[in-house]
């Protein structure tokens, strides 16, 4: 993989530590916990190189956020504000592009219950001001900065927020917010909205008619729709009310493991009909399956390759969610506000600690790529399913 022109930043380097922010100690960007090996010969190995060299590297979903060591100081770290951004992990990680929603469902500054307005809007305004202090990261806003990005060595961040909760009921929000940088929304978290219906709720009412306002807004912007945390009907109801593709950044196959984060046959094939992309989710315990209920590349790559058998080559690529430091104590601290339990619920399973072969973004394209070469995928399919995909659906989509 080609070496970022990262140049040793860090978060908040320009301020003075305990004086004008606290500073909480921080997990490790470089050391993981278990360093999974694919075992590949060498000729292997050069393939996987000429591959990340030739090719654009998109996650749909991953995380520059880094987790506070201590888990029992991750609310107080979220409220704080200052959350730490991963420079020298994202650096090793051979993306050239990262869908980024800077953890905004759990910047809770102003409020308790996260996903306001006011915390979104300091959210960005933060983390812009810390990037802008640096040269390997850079924000995105169409196609061709995704390229410079690939060109010139740096990682394009593609600005982007879990649900559209802080909309309220003011539609001129979506201009602000795509004025502000965001490309890529969700419609709703799992719980939910005034647009619609989340994923963990009883009932499912669809797409409210403000939610289908939105929708065509997104559209007339140019603004990527997402529909990875919303419920069935919801689900359903957006991809038929958008003129354009709608993605699934992150979640896998509930054919395969049984629980509201997965998406059952009836969406993904919407999805992929729409000529949306699918993104495959590996976040601790939810693309588990029952062939290996134990979480790891291989439960993941499970769900990937039933979705490439249901929906084809052309509609996959992966979200992996990832992060740097204890994935599985972030969910247990922002349950309450975020529903993370209600959404795994429905199968039994023993709690995974972390995902085996994709625990940071470090680890997650590597690890996929190594893994596709070692399953003998084609070069041209590999390079679908790591990018080209994504670009042809925002061709489609960033149209001004």
């Amino acid at each position: 993989m080609k070496k970022k022109i990262y140049d040793g930043h860090r978060s908040f380097q320009y301020l003075a530590a305990g004086l004008d922010y606290k500073a909480f100690p921080l997990a490790s960007e470089t050391e993981r916990l278990g360093n999974y090996a694919i075992r590949l010969d060498p000729q292997q190995l050069e393939r996987v190189q000429r591959i990340f060299d030739e090719n654009m590297m998109i996650s749909l979903r991953d995380h520059g956020f880094v987790m506070p060591l201590h888990p029992e100081h991750t609310l107080e770290y979220c409220k704080h504000g200052f959350t730490a951004f991963a420079y020298e992990g994202l650096s090793r990680s051979g993306l050239d592009v990262m869908f980024e929603n800077f953890m905004d469902g759990i910047m809770n500054i102003s409020s308790r219950m996260g996903l306001k307005w006011d915390d979104v809007i300091w959210n960005l305004g933060m983390r812009y001001c810390d990037i802008a202090h640096q040269d390997m990261v850079m924000i995105a806003s169409n196609i061709f900065d995704l390229y410079r990005a690939k060109d010139t060595g740096r990682i394009a961040i593609i600005p982007s927020l879990e649900a559209a909760t802080a909309l309220e009921n003011e539609l001129d929000r979506v201009d602000i917010l795509y004025g502000l940088g965001i490309r890529c929304m969700g419609i709703t978290y799992n719980e939910a909205n005034t647009l619609g219906t989340g994923l963990s709720e009883p009932r499912d009412g669809g797409l409210t008619n403000f939610g289908r306002r939105v929708v065509k807004r997104m559209n007339q912007l140019g603004m990527v729709i997402d529909i990875s945390h919303c419920g069935d009907q919801t689900s359903l109801d957006t991809i038929e009310a958008s003129e354009k593709p709608v993605l699934i950044t992150h979640a896998g196959a509930r054919k395969l493991w049984n629980t509201p984060r997965m998406k059952p046959d009836e969406i993904l094939q919407a999805c992929a009909e729409k000529g949306g992309v699918i993104g495959i989710l590996a976040a601790p315990n939810t693309t588990l399956t029952k062939n290996r209920p134990d979480h790891t590349i291989e439960s993941v790559m499970e769900h990937f390759e039933y979705i490439v058998d249901l929906v084809g080559i052309d509609h996959v690529g992966f979200g992996p969610d990832t992060f740097f430091g204890d994935h599985v104590a972030l969910q247990h601290a922002v349950d309450a506000q975020l529903s993370i339990g209600q959404s795994h619920s429905g199968e039994e399973f023993g709690e995974s600690t972390y995902v085996r072969g994709l625990e940071d973004p470090v680890e997650a394209m590597p690890n996929i790529v190594k893994w596709l070469v070692w399953r003998g995928y084609s070069d041209t399919d590999i390079a679908k399913v790591t990018g080209g995909n994504v670009i042809r659906a925002l061709s489609k989509i960033w149209v001004k």
